[in-house]
Parts: structure tokens; C-alpha cells; sequence
């Protein structure tokens, strides 16, 4: 059997074991586009102020022939408000803080919440690089455009990675760094990383069957799902029969070779000199990868507490991948914990 059909039938298999029993199924729902999916409060139901920000900059620094545009939530708050930059992992978009950005905003906070280039509403130039250092370009290129020199940067699984080497290229800016379940500090070999290449593919994303994202989403990334987690489920079901969902494929595929080549980041940790937190599940099944070579996701995220310099790792028992819509009531008490401690913005 070939590597791609391998993995494939391990990813069916994850699906087949968490699919017993019913649950719904939204293979006849109608298409969903990425600009009409829904970011709002869960509690509220009042739409998160959404805007989008031209990134000029990151497109001359990569050769882009188009300017793209990234969206964003901005959550305002009052003047000298420490603000708090959320970048989303893999496959995902912002609305996977929803359990975060109320939260936040109503703590005092300024909540920016970003969908990376290729991802949710913002543009999915098939001529991004979709390396980390082109992501945090952009993340960098908002922050700026709007006047924030010293963001809290919070960011998870590819967010994560993002994040690092933001801070790693510009150790001054952050105030400080807060890492959930991040990629960065997993070693992938030469061959490991020839293999990502070779089995991931836009075909292997956009055939997947519906049992198959059930797995994927629920077995893979959680310990604790609950049904109103199941706007996930729906949301990658629908948005797989819109036309823009070839580019977010792509964009998946080209970003999976990015965190794969983490060698960057991985070598350069030392350099990170703002306060950092790393949180992570202690039953994540992502980190390491299962499919290379296992392991603990103890010993990987150790790792990176080790190398980042007065960094603080926090586990918690009995949490998945996506930590922070696996167990947000613990999961927010230490962010916000964390970001007590970090000193107001001194205003000019």
C-alpha cells in the first residue's frame, strides 16, 4: 500500500472509531462560502466586528504579483488596554477562539483575532509562500498597520509555530508570548519531511468523506467533545462544496511542507526574550505525529520550555489538540492569569 493510502486508511480507521453510535449527518446541507461563515458570540449572538487590512509589505517582500487582504476580528477596549493578537492553527480560522474573545474583551482586553492568509475569509493567493516567516510577516504587517507596537501574541498548533518566529525575528515587540499546543519544536528528518510532501495533497483534502472529518476533527483533536462543538463538524462538511475550497486546500497543503520545515525555529528558541507561556493537553494526539514517529506530547512541549528562556509549561490532564475548545474553563483561567501579570502599555 502506497504512504498517502496508508495514511488515508489510518485517518478513515480514526473515523470509524469515533463515528459509533448516531450523530448527525450534513452531507446533503447545502454549500457554505467562507465569507458567509458565521463569527459571532456564542453567547450573544452579536457579530464580532470584522474588517479586513491590505498587506502590501508581506506581498513585496515575497514577489506576490496581487496584493491579498486579511481579515480580522477587533474587539476594542479603552485607551492603554494591553492588546492580545490570536493567530488559529491548521486548518482552522478564527473563530476556533470563540470561547476565548468574549472572554477576553470583557476582561479589559483589545482582542484582534486574525485568519491567516489562506484561511477562513481572508484572500488564498495560490502564490503565498505559506511558510511560518510569510504568516508572521502578515501578522506583523496588521499589528503595525494599526499601531501596536508591542503585542500579546497568542498562538496555537500553526499559530503557535507563527508566533515563534515572530518573536524569534523580533524579540523586542512582544510583550509577551503565549504558545497552546504549538508546532515548532517537534524534529521532523529529511525523510519525514519527504514524506509530508509526498502523501499530502489538495485531492486528499477535498475527497475526504464525511466519517473521515468526523475522526479527524473529533478523535484526533479532542478529549472532551460535546455537541456544541459540532459547528465544526458542519462548517468543514459545507465549506468543502464551496468553489473557494480548492484554494484552502491548497493553502493546507502548502502550509503543512511550512511547519514541517521548522528547523528555524527550532535553532533559534534562545532568542525569544519576552515573557512566554506554553499550555498544552496532556492527551494530545497531534503532537507528536502519530503517523512519523509518536511519542509523549510531554517530552516535545519540554523541549521548547527548556530552550525559551524563564518560560512557564502548563499541562492539562485529560485535553485534547485544540486545548482551548477542548477545556476552556481551565484553559482561559491560566491565560488570564498569565496576562495579569503582563504590565500595561505605557502610553506617549
Amino acid at each position: 500500500m502506497s504512504t498517502s493510502r496508508a495514511l488515508k486508511a489510518l485517518l478513515l480507521a480514526a473515523g470509524l472509531a469515533s463515528a459509533s453510535g448516531c450523530v448527525r449527518s450534513y452531507a446533503s446541507a447545502p454549500a457554505l462560502s467562507f465569507q458567509d461563515l458565521d463569527y459571532s458570540s456564542a453567547e450573544t449572538k452579536k457579530p464580532w466586528p470584522l474588517n479586513r487590512v491590505a498587506l502590501p509589505k508581506t506581498a513585496a517582500t515575497y514577489g506576490l504579483s496581487r496584493v491579498p487582504e486579511m481579515a480580522y476580528v477587533d474587539m476594542p477596549a479603552a485607551p492603554g488596554a494591553r492588546t492580545v493578537v490570536l493567530v488559529h492553527g491548521l486548518g482552522s480560522y478564527l473563530k476556533f477562539w470563540q470561547a476565548q474573545l468574549d472572554v477576553l474583551s470583557q476582561a479589559g482586553y483589545r482582542v484582534i483575532a486574525v485568519d491567516l492568509p489562506g484561511f477562513g475569509k481572508s484572500d488564498k493567493p495560490g502564490t503565498f509562500p505559506y511558510t511560518m516567516e510569510a504568516m508572521a510577516d502578515a501578522v506583523r504587517e496588521l499589528t503595525q498597520g494599526l499601531g501596536i507596537e508591542h503585542p500579546i501574541l497568542v498562538g496555537h498548533s500553526m499559530g503557535g509555530q507563527t508566533v515563534l518566529s515572530y518573536a524569534i525575528r523580533y524579540p523586542s515587540e512582544p510583550a509577551a508570548v503565549v504558545l497552546v499546543s504549538p508546532a515548532g519544536f517537534e524534529k521532523f528528518t529529511p525523510k519525514e519531511k519527504a514524506w509530508f510532501a509526498r502523501v499530502m495533497s489538495t485531492e486528499f483534502i477535498k475527497t475526504a468523506p464525511e466519517y473521515a472529518i468526523w475522526g479527524s476533527v473529533r478523535q484526533a483533536n479532542f478529549q472532551q467533545w460535546r455537541p456544541e462543538l459540532e459547528w465544526l463538524i458542519e462548517e468543514r462538511v459545507r465549506l468543502s462544496k464551496a468553489p473557494e475550497f480548492d484554494a484552502y486546500a491548497y493553502a493546507n497543503v502548502r502550509s503543512v511542507s511550512g511547519l514541517a520545515h521548522d528547523d528555524f525555529v527550532r535553532d533559534n528558541l534562545q532568542h525569544i526574550t519576552a515573557p512566554t507561556l506554553i499550555l498544552f493537553g496532556e492527551n494530545d494526539r497531534l503532537i507528536p505525529n502519530p503517523f512519523m514517529h509518536g511519542g509523549f506530547s510531554r517530552d516535545i512541549f519540554e523541549y521548547g520550555h527548556a530552550h525559551i528562556a524563564g518560560s512557564k509549561l502548563v499541562g492539562f490532564p485529560g485535553c485534547g489538540h485544540i486545548l482551548q475548545l477542548d477545556c476552556p474553563g481551565p484553559f482561559n483561567a491560566a491565560l488570564t492569569s498569565f496576562l495579569q501579570a503582563v504590565p500595561a502599555e505605557k502610553q506617549e
